[in-house]
């Protein structure tokens, strides 16, 4: 076994730091993730790993160990730091000394086949915080819904904070980009599903509405919501129900709230 990289000018280590940057990351279809569960769920749902990078004494679990033993009989190239360089490139207060590239394609260009059955989508317009991204692909995950749609300029999904925050579900929950609301309202009418959005004065709480169909639960930004327009553009608009002094939920609270209220009905209703 050759001897770890120590140095920071190593072409590897640059190609890391240069992927901290959307544009790189686009360019090369690729993501940087870190830690073994992530990183372990990316590759059983069959994104490949382009490289995976091992900081031997840094690594612990045995899971990892193994993990990196069947990727070198697999063929992964397999390229190995000093501790102190993989925790200067590390994103974690704690690194557990295992990164990979993995390997992104373009798989968020077209949208996913027709599911069959009721399904629930998540749409986000202009939604700017990777880590709310992140948290609302897993609930998207946990809540089994049919997929994400990202609409307009959003947060990156392969933003290594939303890989973090999502837990791993960015490789398992489809990622679809629309070009505006008025490509989400035409997608919505093809999957013969139901726009829903929030507004706080609106007619109904979300405990009023059957869910039972196919349903797109649309949320805007953090800082602006979605306009009059785009909620007059909605078949529905539902509150929130709230009691205390806060007005709102932020935009990952409101999507979790939702997406748990669709899964509960349809839950009791089988």
């Amino acid at each position: 076994m050759t001897d770890p990289i120590s140095s920071a000018g190593n072409p590897l280590v640059k190609r890391l730091r240069r992927l901290a940057q959307r544009r790189h990351r686009q360019a090369e279809q690729v993501c940087v993730v870190e830690g073994i569960q992530p990183i372990r769920q990316a590759h059983e749902a069959g994104w490949g790993i382009d490289t995976l990078v091992v900081a031997d004494a840094l690594v612990r679990a045995d899971s990892a160990h193994a993990f990196v033993d069947l990727a070198e009989r697999d063929g992964v190239r397999v390229v190995r730091l000093t501790a102190e360089l993989f925790t200067r490139l590390s994103e974690r207060d704690g690194p557990t000394g295992l990164l990979a590239i993995v390997r992104t394609g373009d798989r968020s260009a077209s949208p996913p086949d027709r599911p069959a059955g009721a399904a629930t989508w998540v749409a986000v317009d202009r939604l700017g915080n990777p880590g709310n991204l992140g948290t609302i692909l897993r609930t998207a995950d946990a809540t089994g819904a049919a997929g994400v749609l990202l609409v307009g300029p959003t947060a990156d999904p392969w933003d290594r904070a939303t890989i973090r925050a999502s837990m791993g579900a960015v490789f398992s929950v489809p990622v679809t980009r629309l070009d505006d609301l008025a490509a989400l309202r035409s997608w919505a009418r093809e999957q013969d599903a139901q726009l829903v959005t929030t507004a706080a004065r609106a007619e109904h709480t979300l405990w009023d509405v059957d869910f039972a169909e196919r349903v797109v639960l649309v949320l805007g930004s953090e800082q602006e919501g979605l306009d009059d327009d785009s909620l007059a553009e909605a078949d529905l608009a539902v509150s929130i129900p709230m009691t205390g002094t806060a007005e709102s939920l932020n935009l990952a609270q409101a999507a979790t709230v939702l997406m748990y209220e669709v899964w509960r009905q349809r839950v009791a209703a089988d």
